[in-house]
């Protein structure tokens, strides 16, 4: 059997396409999507061990599917209760070193990545642990992986993960697609998980790093996975170019010394502009064809940016013609304090704040560092020096990012004054 050996990078990036293709292999033959699961991320594991030095099996999906059955017999031999189960098992199981393929994996792979999306974002988890087990049984990463991007110890990932199949199994969750009738609110919310693991990779909500490409990269592949199984709607192809778009615009977005570059002192020639490209085709195709959506608006608001030479050739009237649209689309707080930005660029900064005082009384963000900061910018273009440098300092204050609070400490010190 011949045997590749490509670096570390290479068969990680492997893992994770194979993860779902395997978990869904086992659930489809066995189901126990949580026992299957677990006998998934220790074929995973062996792998990623094995493979770097050894090289890649002939074929790398059998011998996962080969050696995560056989963690399910052993699993099910330490179980008195399982021993008529896994005599079944070992019957079909191949025998040998765990890299020749069952009959089955032979033939083309089924992709099951959907249906585990859908599976791993049941309405019954929090958005927390819908994040969570999606990453570790959708995107292949481990449970150490997974607490360390979301900066929280391993055993409190592993709790929330174990939770979170639980539930599963005790709502009775299928491992099918939803019924029609469901599938478009369903793929909602799978589509906003995948939007909170981007979001949490390119501004990490606490700690010292700004972005952690980890996640942005891992959301966007599989962005892409679903894109490519659903091509004709309209809000998946949005969300796809809405990260193209958006992570373009990383290499400007901090400064040797790692403190923030706002939007309008980037410099935009370090753009990924192979990535806007193909963001802004995909979003002006999509446009041309569906039914308007917010993660299309987003796009097409992000495109306007990506697209301008310099800072003041922004296309603003249009801008913020798409966030009138967009605030009808969503009921989104955080969208109105965009809002804000692109109408006081219109009209004034005065505009803009009449705006932001609707959302003083707005539980949702009224404590948010954001709505203090983007407050504290429109008061400083209406030159209320004072009052913008408290509300940076306000802003600091309530941010967990250790970046964003050196990049508002400096905007308020910029202003001088006590």
């Amino acid at each position: 059997m011949s045997r590749a050996r490509p670096p570390a990078a290479g068969v990680e990036d492997l893992l994770r396409t194979l993860a779902p293709q395997v978990l869904g292999a086992l659930v489809r033959r066995h189901g126990q999507f949580g026992l299957c699961e677990d006998a998934t991320q220790e074929a995973l594991l062996a792998a990623a061990r094995r493979w770097p030095a050894e090289g890649v099996p002939e074929r790398p999906r059998g011998w996962l599917v080969t050696v995560a059955e056989r963690r399910l017999i052993d699993r099910y031999r330490a179980e008195a209760a399982g021993r008529r189960r896994e005599e079944a098992l070992a019957a079909r199981a191949p025998s040998g070193d765990g890299v020749a393929p069952a009959a089955d994996e032979v033939a083309p792979a089924q992709d099951d990545t959907l249906t585990l999306l859908f599976l791993c974002c049941h309405p019954s988890l929090t958005p927390a642990s819908q994040v969570a087990l999606t990453l570790r049984a959708v995107g292949g990463l481990t449970t150490a992986e997974i607490a360390r991007a979301f900066l929280v110890p391993e055993a409190t990932m592993a709790q929330r993960i174990s939770r979170a199949k639980q539930r599963i199994r005790d709502a009775g969750a299928a491992f099918d697609l939803p019924p029609a009738a469901e599938r478009s609110e369903r793929l909602a919310v799978v589509l906003h998980v995948l939007y909170l693991v981007f979001n949490e990779g390119y501004t990490s909500s606490s700690g010292p790093d700004v972005a952690r490409t980890d996640l942005t990269a891992e959301a966007l592949r599989l962005a892409r996975a679903v894109h490519r199984l659903l091509p004709d709607d309209g809000e998946v192809a949005g969300l796809v170019a809405l990260m193209l778009l958006t992570d373009a615009r990383r290499p400007a977005r901090t400064r040797a010394d790692g403190s923030l570059v706002p939007l309008e002192e980037q410099d935009r020639g370090l753009w990924d502009r192979a990535m806007i490209a193909e963001g802004v085709e995909l979003i002006s195709a999509t446009l041309a064809r569906s039914t308007l959506g917010p993660y299309q608006l987003q796009a097409a608001i992000a495109a306007l940016h990506d697209e301008a030479p310099r800072a003041e050739d922004t296309d603003w009237r249009q801008i913020l013609a798409l966030y009138v649209l967009l605030e009808g689309a969503a009921d989104n707080p955080m969208v109105t304090l965009n809002h804000a930005v692109a109408l006081a660029m219109v009209r004034g900064p005065e505009a803009g704040l009449d705006l932001l005082a609707g959302l003083d009384d707005d539980p949702r963000v009224a404590g948010h560092h954001r709505l203090a900061a983007v407050r504290a910018h429109l008061r400083e273009m209406a030159g209320d020096r004072e009052g913008a440098r408290a509300d940076y300092r306000t802003a600091a204050r309530r941010t967990t990012s250790l970046r964003e609070q050196r990049y508002l400490e400096g905007r308020a010190a910029r202003l001088g004054g006590p």
